[in-house]
């Protein structure tokens, strides 16, 4: 069989492409490793939970308060107004947009991408069936890699792709101690603190029966074992029950080209689609996906390999803006505990909240209240050029 698109990757962004140009009537195969769970906070925002049709049976948790914990300990409580964010944990929740691939009518396969070779007769796809170690081969017009932050796709086929910055992030799935001390089943914790990470942030969320711990860095000899199980301890979770351990690289940085010119477009951590600062990534792998599809059907009706630069496009337009807001928030905040200090302080205004939880929520800036975002310039000001003091709020 010659497939319309081939997708290398069932994460969230490739089982998503899978689904969208399967429903669409195209022929589609995706090739998913499987087993792996990628180490992630599991925060899914309500568009997402609207956009994507997901039930309520795959949230674990639904948050209703963010705590950001400053490096002296002081704490800010945010509630999520008028809504909650919702938790998935990735063992179940990628299975879920796996199978619902598949339900839609995509042809799924199990093992691990090789590479990829041309002839007359197509674009040749080569991987390794998981259950019996051969070399098998798919092909098909258009390939989707979605094959995570170090993209075998990616590295072999677009430009670029092999000089993704990424963070390695890693966790730790705990059982959850239920509302007892510094831990709460309705709150998530951010720790800004450089004795965890000293570049970005640790974390512990919770997942209904279980919680996630952890943190990332991008500081070669940190120890990210040792920084969780400081923060495990911090957290009065040090004597929580270790249920399994995950670690990958998160990218940090959009690529600048998404496709080869040909016959292949990149998706989700493939093409660097992690917010900076927050490195949510579950959003914006499916919309990564979604325009991914786009893009794979326009070429696919049209002919031309340049449409295949429909999905770097159109998810600019709508989140170009946002990264460039958090990556220069992450610039100027993660540098030093008096930085991290200074933000926990900006984090007490409301109008910080608001707009802040405003935008993750509905995933864009916030327009309204000119004066509020006048006020919070002001102040964002002053802690950069050090005219208050890092506590001052």
């Amino acid at each position: 069989m010659i497939y319309d698109a081939i997708v290398v990757g069932g994460g969230p962004s490739g089982a998503t492409a899978a689904e969208d140009l399967a429903r669409s009537g195209h022929k589609v195969a995706m090739i998913d490793r499987a087993g792996r769970i990628k180490p992630c906070g599991g925060a899914i925002p309500p568009r997402l939970i609207q956009d994507f049709f997901i039930p309520d049976d795959q949230l674990v948790a639904k948050i209703t308060t963010a705590r950001m914990i400053s490096p002296t300990k002081r704490q800010v409580d945010i509630p999520i107004e008028n809504g909650f964010v919702g938790m998935v944990d990735r063992e179940h929740f990628d299975e879920f947009l796996r199978d619902r691939a598949q339900g839609a009518g995509a042809h799924r396969f199990t093992g691990t991408y090789t590479k990829i070779t041309r002839d007359d007769d197509g674009t040749h796809v080569h991987y390794r069936d998981k259950l019996s170690g051969d070399e098998k081969t798919l092909t098909g017009k258009i390939v989707i890699g979605a094959d995570g932050a170090r993209s075998g796709v990616a590295r072999s086929e677009v430009e670029g792709g092999d000089k993704i910055p990424y963070v390695i992030a890693y966790h730790e799935i705990i059982e959850a101690p239920g509302a007892q001390g510094a831990y709460h089943p309705d709150r998530c914790d951010v720790i800004y603190d450089g004795a965890i990470s000293p570049d970005f942030y640790g974390w512990v969320f919770p997942h209904g029966h279980s919680a996630s711990v952890g943190m990332g860095s991008m500081v070669k000899d940190v120890d990210l074992k040792e920084a969780t199980a400081a923060l495990r301890a911090a957290s009065g979770l040090d004597t929580c029950k270790t249920i399994r351990k995950e670690g990958a690289p998160i990218p940090l940085k959009p690529l600048d080209r998404w496709d080869n010119g040909r016959d292949v477009v990149l998706a989700g951590d493939a093409a660097g689609v992690v917010a900076p600062s927050s490195g949510e990534g579950i959003y914006y792998a499916m919309v990564g996906g979604r325009v991914a599809a786009t893009a794979a059907a326009a070429t696919l009706q049209s002919g031309r390999a340049k449409d295949l630069q429909l999905a770097r496009k159109l998810f600019m337009r709508e989140h170009k803006q946002v990264f460039k807001v958090l990556g220069a928030m992450q610039n100027a905040y993660y540098k030093s505990d008096e930085r991290r200090e200074r933000f926990v302080s900006l984090c007490h205004d409301i109008d910080v909240q608001r707009l802040t939880f405003e935008a993750y929520m509905n995933k864009k800036l916030v327009k309204a209240r000119p004066l509020a975002h006048i006020k919070i310039g002001i102040k964002n000001l002053a802690h950069l050029t050090g005219l208050v003091t890092p506590t001052r709020v």
